[in-house]
């Protein structure tokens, strides 16, 4: 019998362990690739396995074999039968890439009705180069079939894609089948090491920057992830509200990434501004946070707290000063050319003019020049507001800075909330943060109420922690209720009675049950919590015993 652990997610994709007697009880990790005979040995036997993908109901319910066995049999015309702890098998896979819109389509259909604690089974669909976009889909287990049919075929794999035999003469690869002009083995290493190399990028979780790359190559992996993009309140819920390092923004799909769109919607739904009469745009900086650069530091200087501070950037469109930390806002990076395209320009003058038709402004000063003015100004047209400008260009400059400050003589300080802002942006509700205190030095803060610490920031993420006594303070949401025991370390998903569904991977949350209460960091979404028999659902940091 074939077990696995799920150790790592990454949006859809999957990484972790597995075990079996197939495997001679070895442990290997997943995403993998085995020799079909060897890990599923009854699918010789197993007839009817080619039914395709757009086969209706009624023929892919007389002629798909199902109560066989592993890997479960799984079909978008059919009801789904697999179960928690399973390996299904989406057979003919490989065909779906030729209509992406259909294979997202599909895909979606399968997952909704798919138990999330489930490993995907991709038979004879894996090449070198596709394997990424499978495992971005959400497969985890491939064979060697499809690459074996190519060294048949005297085609030469590599992740860039497929080519004529000679090419492996070329000195493109130095593996051990190349040195001894092996194609098959060739073929089977390349794949193997793309699937490894798939397996590294899912567990520092940058799989999207991956797929961003490799994609390339391939107009239909391309049409995919735009497709599933599309789809940002599908593929939200399965997307970590912050990862690993740093997020690289170094294509136009990266516009569409959910973080991005997330921390768009939240700031538009959530995100609650200091009571200021003034705003300043101001153009970011190459170094975060922020404020830490040196250009920040002289923007704060010649505002002197006398306005709100708004940061126009690429791809996150606007980054309110109190929400620099979170994730993505510290963590990311984007290629500095000085030129915005019309896409790039059209997305982000889209979220300022929504901003400032939900808060309004007495003033709004722009304090930018070149791309970042230009979305400043398109925003402003479409949202009928007046811009005054501090500077044109080299908004560093000593005449520009003198310029920004003289345009506040007569304006009053604006009171220093960073937590307010951040407490509304992360559990999008009202926190009154009256009598708090900030204690630590930027950005490792603490905040304190009553000499008790109530809230710290987490610089790997940038999102609060909450104490017990911080948690009281917020009204309901982010809550975990387990059933009638107390933890003694994570929260398994056994455990699970009920979560908010607002609940996404690397959430912090409160852990709620009739013996104790626990604080941690929600290690999969309230719908995988729900829905799954095993694993971790929530990391605990504290106990407190009742």
């Amino acid at each position: 019998m074939i077990r696995f652990d799920i150790r790592k997610r990454d949006g859809l994709a999957r990484s972790g362990t597995i075990t079996g007697d197939e495997l001679l009880n070895q442990q290997m990790f997943f995403p993998a690739v085995f020799d079909a005979d060897v890990l599923f040995p009854s699918l010789a036997s197993r007839g009817c396995t080619n039914v395709p993908l757009s086969a209706p109901p009624e023929f892919a319910k007389t002629y798909v074999p199902t109560g066989l066995g592993q890997p479960v049999t799984i079909h978008p015309a059919l009801e789904n039968t697999a179960v928690n702890g399973d390996i299904v098998m989406a057979a003919n896979w490989h065909t779906a890439f030729t209509n992406p819109r259909k294979y997202v389509t599909w895909l979606k259909a399968l997952k909704n009705t798919t138990p999330p604690d489930t490993l995907w089974y991709a038979p004879a669909a894996a090449l070198p180069s596709s394997v990424h976009i499978l495992c971005y889909s959400g497969f985890s287990i491939f064979d060697y079939t499809g690459v074996d049919l190519k060294s048949a075929q005297n085609i030469f794999c590599t992740p860039e894609g497929e080519f004529l035999a000679e090419a492996q003469k070329g000195g493109i690869c130095g593996c051990e089948g190349c040195q001894d002009s092996d194609l098959l083995l060739h073929n089977r290493l390349a794949l193997d090491h793309e699937a490894g190399l798939v397996r590294y990028f899912i567990g520092q979780e940058k799989l999207r920057e991956l797929v961003e790359s490799r994609c390339r190559m391939n107009a239909n992996h391309v049409a995919i992830m735009r497709h599933l993009d599309a789809d940002y309140a599908w593929l939200e819920p399965h997307t970590a509200v912050a990862r690993s390092g740093v997020m690289r923004a170094n294509s136009s799909e990266s516009m569409q990434r959910v973080e991005v769109r997330r921390f768009a919607e939240r700031l538009l739904t959530r995100y609650r501004p200091p009571n200021a009469t003034v705003a300043v745009l101001l153009p970011c900086s190459a170094k975060k946070t922020y404020s830490l650069s040196q250009s920040h530091g002289r923007f704060q200087q010649a505002i002197a707290g006398r306005a709100h501070e708004l940061i126009v950037t690429s791809p996150l469109g606007l980054v309110p000063r109190e929400l620099e930390c979170v994730y993505p806002a510290m963590h990311y990076d984007v290629p500095v050319t000085g030129y915005w395209d019309a896409e790039e320009c059209a997305y982000i003058s889209d979220i300022v003019a929504r901003y400032f038709a939900v808060h309004k402004y007495d003033r709004v000063i722009a304090h930018l020049e070149g791309g970042a003015l230009k979305v400043a100004e398109m925003a402003a047209e479409r949202c009928g507001i007046t811009l005054e400008y501090s500077c044109r260009e080299n908004p560093v400059g000593d005449a520009a800075l003198t310029k920004l400050s003289q345009a506040l003589d007569r304006e009053r300080r604006v009171k220093d909330d960073r937590l307010h802002g951040m407490l509304s942006y992360q559990f999008g509700c009202e926190v009154d943060t009256k009598g708090m205190l900030s204690r630590g030095h930027f950005p490792e803060l603490f905040y304190a109420k009553n000499n008790q610490q109530v809230f710290s920031i987490d610089t790997g993420s940038g999102l609060l922690r909450p104490t017990f006594d911080g948690w009281n303070l917020i009204p309901g949401g982010y809550r975990v209720t387990i059933s009638d025991f107390t933890p003694e370390g994570d929260v398994l998903a056994p455990g699970i009675e009920d979560a908010d569904p607002a609940i996404r991977e690397g959430d912090e949350v409160l852990v709620v049950g009739a013996k104790a209460f626990a604080t941690g960091k929600a290690a999969m979404s309230a719908a995988e919590m729900k829905g799954s028999k095993r694993g971790v659902a929530v990391r605990v940091r504290k106990i407190k015993k009742l």
